[in-house]
């Protein structure tokens, strides 16, 4: 009588795990992560509804059919933490371990076991084999211990074999490429992103989330923020941005200075598991002062700029009652200020530091003030993608070892030779012939089986062919 819970355990082995193993669905599985891959890369991720409202209408749809709403729909505006995407990932991880115990384990076995060949036919089918003179036995034995394979010796049969990392290749990529996907897929739950502007001189949490996993929680920074000592670009000799520098720190709760670094593009501050990338710059606002006041702090708005440049811009009062004042622009943080009246008429144009007369006021601009846009980011699986990458070179060298085993008998005053390889088959070849030819170079063999020649171009060579 058979029992009810052994025929789930028969349906997984016989049924669920050759189909997990098969590489066909690796393959599909493969491909599918790599177009939702470039679909998350091609699509702006994380932006607001009405972003993908004005780049992907409805009327008229992209490729007559990817609109906003499709979109937002099937999740491609957060391919990569959604439950599809993780799925697949989590799918094409099973299947690859289905394939490392049915399939690469049960390989390296049988290929660590040595098995001894006791009748002659059985060198029939090997792809090269021949018959030589029982004294050339020692001297291959030497020519195979000097081309370092292991040997292994019964009576009077010999096995030896070399190029073990050869299998252990695939076994090391399979291992490496699901260390990756589980580090993907834990970076996708528990790490975040957030993007920070802070002018100059200011501190600020890190609260504009743009981006989290469900288990990000303990990543946020919740007892530290940063404040920014100084923000300012370096600029090339014809006004074009040559880098972007920010001056941070970061702070505790009580304003205690726990770490500080200068940080540009591409040199991040890292601090407890995040990072801190510099991103984009803004002017936050301009320090001004009229005759004898103290100076004045105005804050500086983001203007649409013609042929898509960017400016800044705010407007100044000259008289208590706010009845008259000035109009400020400027585009970059080089300290040039233009001014306008109220009747939009250009009055002046100065640097920072100088001064000018409007409605009857002297005008100084002291400071621009700048603002930094920060990109804050917690991945904890970056550590085991970048292992899984490193692991991953590493398997695929050692794949690339061929994986040669050569048998000897001597039975009937007959000394049989074969070999086979699992890769590079006409260097096999190549070495199991000058192997022979060593052989036969070997003073104290006198009396050796006669070598026919390959062709009437090619000097003598051993004959190595199908028994």
């Amino acid at each position: 009588m058979t029992s009810h819970s052994g025929q789930p355990q028969a349906f997984f082995k016989k049924v669920l795990l050759p189909v997990l193993a098969d590489l066909r669905l690796a393959i599909m599985l493969l491909l599918a992560i790599s177009l939702f891959s470039i679909a998350g890369t091609v699509i702006e991720q994380g932006q607001s509804l009405e972003f993908y409202q004005a780049n992907y209408p409805e009327d008229p749809a992209l490729f007559g059919f990817l609109t906003w709403k499709v979109l937002l729909a099937m999740g491609l505006d957060q391919v990569y933490q959604t439950w599809w995407f993780l799925s697949i990932l989590i799918l094409f991880g099973t299947s690859l371990s289905a394939c490392t115990f049915i399939r690469q384990f049960p390989a390296l076995k049988a290929a660590r076991n040595w098995k001894f060949y006791t009748k002659p036919r059985q060198f029939e089918k090997l792809a090269l084999s021949t018959s030589l003179d029982p004294a050339q036995k020692p001297a291959l034995i030497a020519a195979l211990q000097k081309n370092r394979y292991k040997i292994f010796e019964d009576n009077h049969s010999i096995y030896a074999r070399k190029g073990m990392i050869g299998r252990i290749g695939p076994i090391i990529v399979h291992a490496s490429m699901i260390l990756i996907l589980l580090g993907a897929i834990w970076g996708s739950l528990t790490g975040f992103m957030a993007q920070e502007m802070i002018a100059s001189g200011t501190t600020a949490k890190v609260s504009n989330i743009v981006k989290s996993g469900p288990w990000s929680g303990p990543q946020i920074p919740k007892d530290w923020a940063v404040h920014v000592n100084r923000f300012w670009i370096d600029y090339t000799p014809t006004g074009q941005i040559d880098q972007f520098y920010s001056d941070l720190s970061i702070v505790d709760q009580d304003n205690k200075e726990l770490d500080r670094q200068t940080i540009h593009v591409n040199q991040p501050l890292k601090h407890e598991g995040v990072s801190l990338y510099q991103a984009d710059w803004s002017i936050a606002a301009v320090r001004v002062q009229l005759n004898n006041s103290p100076v004045l702090q105005l804050p500086m708005a983001p203007l649409q700029a013609p042929r898509g440049g960017r400016l800044w811009g705010t407007w100044i009062p000259t008289k208590p009652d706010l009845s008259a004042g000035v109009t400020l622009l400027t585009p970059d943080l080089q300290g040039t200020v233009v001014v306008y009246d109220q009747s939009g008429q250009l009055v002046s144009t100065i640097r920072t530091g100088m001064s000018t007369d409007v409605n009857g006021v002297r005008l100084q601009v002291v400071d621009l003030v700048g603002s930094t846009g920060l990109q804050i980011k917690a991945d904890p699986g970056i550590p085991w993608i970048y292992s899984g990458f490193a692991l991953l070179m590493i398997g695929v060298i050692m794949s690339y070892v061929s994986h040669s085993q050569i048998w000897l008998l001597t039975v009937n005053d007959q000394l049989y030779l074969g070999g086979r390889t699992n890769r590079a088959q006409l260097t096999f070849e190549r070495e199991l012939i000058t192997m022979i030819e060593q052989a036969n170079a070997d003073p104290s063999i006198s009396n050796t089986q006669a070598i026919s020649p390959t062709s009437d171009t090619n000097p003598p060579s051993p004959e190595v062919a199908k028994l």
